[in-house]
């Protein structure tokens, strides 16, 4: 059997016994290195790839291969590769993330010279409670020196072993995640990277559902938090109840419940009529991340109340018009200076598809010139508090 053939028998097989896993194993490119000890995911550009040592994979039984694939899973699962920064002693967090992961991995799957509860018996790890908490109670042993097996790991890390042998003889193999590559991120790739393993998340998370399977217990919490939307910091529904635009959407629908009084043998038409928003987003560099995140939260209310919402994307000029879909994740453009004026341009020449104009923005550049129709500028909680009369339509700032 060749290696290829191995690596999809056991991709197989994880997909058979757990398929939230299998599934999130498709997403990842897969290459063959022998430069690296074991296996091992990393990050090339803002999405992940998994690394296999092949001399290391052809010496494994089945069944830990199967375990190692679900391990290196675990790492992108729990967010591992986008924390990896927030610590600041890497061999001591190496530690932590396994004992964290190993915990969701039946014990058969894995070789026995991981990392576990058990290898550091007189720390009293309690189970199952996050790599910070065991970071935390390994960087107080550091200290204390209670646990003599912690030592000798921390020891054979320091002077690059890849093994060691503890107390009562068992070999451990050390963990050697190289994950510093992030730390050189600027913060805007660093959310790119956090996004896109949150949409990796879910997008996973969803295709388990459709196939009417379950999500496992040690990512249920991790995937509410990701699909979990902020309560709107304005009424929507109110003000686009009470709006008074001219422009509507309107879309037919034949219905058998209607009577067709011109031609009774045929169903009749029900007619609906929508409100047509467009949405400017500012996407200048003063908007923060946060900030974006905040107005495609309110846009997701706007976008329940019925309306229809057109997505309108400015810094100094228009990068991108298209519809809002609250299902998919939205790629941003621009991030440089800022001017009003090309979208209120934009929306003067086509106020005939429009009902109105909201503008989400931090509010820092100066009133756009020769404004026309129903504007609302939707200033961030963080935003300028400067705007004034001379703002044309009505300004609200939403509350933190």
């Amino acid at each position: 059997m060749t290696k290829i053939e191995s690596l999809a028998k056991a991709s197989k097989e994880l997909m058979l016994k757990e398929p939230f896993y299998g599934l999130l194993l498709m997403s990842l490119n897969k290459v063959w290195n022998e430069q690296i000890p074991t296996a091992g995911v990393c990050l090339k550009g803002i999405n992940y790839e998994l690394a296999i040592n092949s001399e290391f994979w052809d010496s494994l039984p089945l069944e830990q291969k199967v375990g190692v694939l679900k391990h290196e899973l675990l790492h992108i699962g729990f967010f591992h590769l986008v924390n990896y920064e927030k610590y600041a002693n890497k061999k001591v967090l190496n530690i932590a993330m396994d004992l964290e992961i190993n915990q969701y991995i039946e014990r058969s799957w894995l070789p026995q010279d991981g990392m576990f509860l058990d290898t550091f018996p007189d720390l009293e790890l309690e189970p199952r409670m996050g790599t910070k908490y065991y970071y935390d109670k390994l960087m107080e042993n550091q200290e204390s020196e209670q646990d003599q097996n912690f030592s000798v790991v921390v020891q054979a890390m320091a002077d690059g072993q890849s093994e060691c042998a503890l107390a009562n003889g068992q070999i451990v193999s050390l963990p050697e995640h190289d994950w510093e590559e992030i730390e050189g991120m600027n913060e805007a790739v660093k959310k790119l990277v956090e996004s896109q393993t949150g949409h990796i998340m879910r997008q996973v998370a969803d295709q388990v559902q459709k196939a009417k399977g379950d999500i496992p217990g040690e990512f249920a919490e991790i995937i509410r938090r990701l699909n979990a939307v902020e309560p709107p910091k304005f009424d929507w529904k109110g003000y686009v109840r009470r709006f008074t635009g001219k422009s509507t959407k309107t879309y037919t629908k034949k219905s058998r419940r209607k009577y067709n009084k011109r031609q009774p043998e045929f169903p009749g038409l029900k007619i609906k009529r929508q409100k047509h928003v467009l949405a400017a987003i500012d996407t200048s560099g003063s908007v923060s991340t946060s900030e974006l995140q905040e107005f495609l939260g309110e846009l997701y209310h706007l976008k329940r109340t019925g309306s229809d919402v057109t997505i309108c994307q400015c810094d100094t000029a228009i990068s991108y018009i298209g519809p809002f879909d609250p299902k998919k994740d939205m790629k941003i453009h621009g991030r440089g200076g800022t001017s009003f004026q090309p979208v209120i341009d934009y929306y003067n020449e086509n106020q005939r598809k429009y009902s109105c104009l909201m503008y989400f923005t931090d509010g820092e550049a100066p009133a756009p010139d020769n404004a026309k129709g129903s504007i609302l500028w939707v200033i961030s909680s963080n935003g300028s508090k400067d705007y004034n009369d001379v703002w044309p339509g009505e300004v609200i700032q939403l509350e933190n």
